[in-house]
């Protein structure tokens, strides 16, 4: 069997739609190769390391060799910091290159740009296989969320990000705006499509014996952070046919449970962070679930649309992009005009209760299974290495 290295600024036991994918990944790989991952200690998002993980060690999971190293952990706004905890993990990085010997074919997740640009640099002098799996386009991304300005600084990770492509020998995006935007850049490179589908056991539908109220119960389940601007979304929504139910933690928790104790009279409930496998027996009691974006990103699809319609939950997508294209073309849901709450408000009063039932679940669960598999899509990137 062939030996896989994948490196990742994200993996289990941290939340998220990086650590889901790439454990996805690793798990779906180690089918047919031996995989071990290199990692930081767990910190995200909290921005602290967590319990049993106080230093640098090494655990197998499910057959999955996992390598963890140090990182300066920090969820903290100040942008400096945050690039300093970037770097921290690049350094620990390069020591374990240097260090250890290095399968032959690397996967290197990106981003963090820096990370990526890390493992390309020093593992292209030994001429490995190297794949880079891109699930965001930075600095296009942070440009877009006014994470970071025109200047000197952008410049730098533009030149970064064409590094990064032109020494990959196989690029993998999980959008076709992603490898639209790859091919501008690097033309003859080739890629793969490689989009977040979960593999998980999909849940029998049942609907009707928990429906109490005649109000429609949606849900949040995710990342609280500045691009899906769960807080503005409280803050902007009309209450009078629904409840809102949040499962997440993030840079914007506190926020909103400062917005939720100054407004008591709203019908908003936090229910904090649960394990993935528990969350997924919340999340089908509620009707709906919504996936926002503050703004429309180019290149960005959440993979709650495919988690969630494997779940049989209909879909209220507030992001644009080629998500909504996704949620429009296979029928699984909503969607309204992004960054217009008006539109999302109207969209909502538009509901019927009534339509929310087992039939509609069904669909949107059949739908996700036939369209969106792991497994099919995890042999095609295993044809490839």
């Amino acid at each position: 069997m062939k030996d896989v290295l994948i490196i990742s600024n994200y993996f289990q036991p941290e939340m998220g739609a990086a650590s889901n994918r790439i454990f996805q990944m690793a798990k779906g790989l180690s089918k047919d190769a031996n995989v071990s991952v290199v990692c930081p200690l767990p910190n995200y998002p909290t921005g602290k390391i967590f319990d049993g993980y106080k230093s640098m060690r090494q655990e197998s999971i499910e057959n999955i060799q996992v390598n963890r190293l140090w990182i300066y952990p920090s969820n903290s706004k100040n942008k400096l910091v945050r690039l300093f905890s970037m770097l921290s993990f690049s350094f620990s990085l390069m020591w374990f290159i240097f260090m250890n010997k290095v399968p032959k074919t690397v996967i290197v997740n990106s981003p963090p740009l820096f990370v990526a640009f890390t493992s390309l640099l020093f593992l292209s002098r030994k001429k490995h296989r190297l794949i880079l799996n891109v699930s965001d386009l930075w600095p296009k991304s942070a440009l877009e969320l006014n994470a970071v300005k025109k200047g000197f600084g952008y410049n730098l990770l533009l030149k970064i990000e064409k590094y990064n492509y032109k020494k990959a020998d196989l690029i993998l995006g999980q959008s076709e705006e992603i490898l639209a935007h790859i091919k501008t850049v690097v033309p003859k490179k080739e890629t793969l499509l490689f989009r977040n589908y979960p593999d998980f056991k999909a849940p029998k539908i049942e609907i009707e014996s928990y429906r109490n109220s005649q109000k429609i119960k949606i849900v949040y389940a995710g990342l609280l952070g500045v691009a899906q601007n769960i807080v503005g979304l409280a803050q902007r929504l009309d209450y009078k046919n629904i409840e809102l139910h949040v499962y997440g933690s993030g840079a914007e928790e506190e926020n909103l449970k400062s917005f939720i104790q100054h407004n008591p009279d709203l019908p908003i409930l936090f229910h904090g962070s649960l394990e993935r496998t528990e969350l997924h027996k919340e999340l089908v009691k509620y009707d709906a679930t919504i996936i926002p974006l503050k703004n429309k990103i180019y290149g960005a699809v959440p993979s709650k649309i495919f988690e969630y319609s494997r779940l049989g939950l209909p879909i209220i997508y507030f992001g644009g992009g080629e998500g909504e294209a996704l949620v429009t073309k296979y029928n699984l849901g909503w969607i309204a005009e992004a960054g217009n709450y008006d539109s999302l408000n109207n969209v909502i009063s538009e509901i019927n209760i009534k339509d929310l039932n087992s039939n509609l679940r069904e669909k949107i669960q059949e739908t996700a299974l036939y369209n969106f598999d792991a497994k099919h899509q995890t042999n095609c990137l295993i044809s490839l290495i």
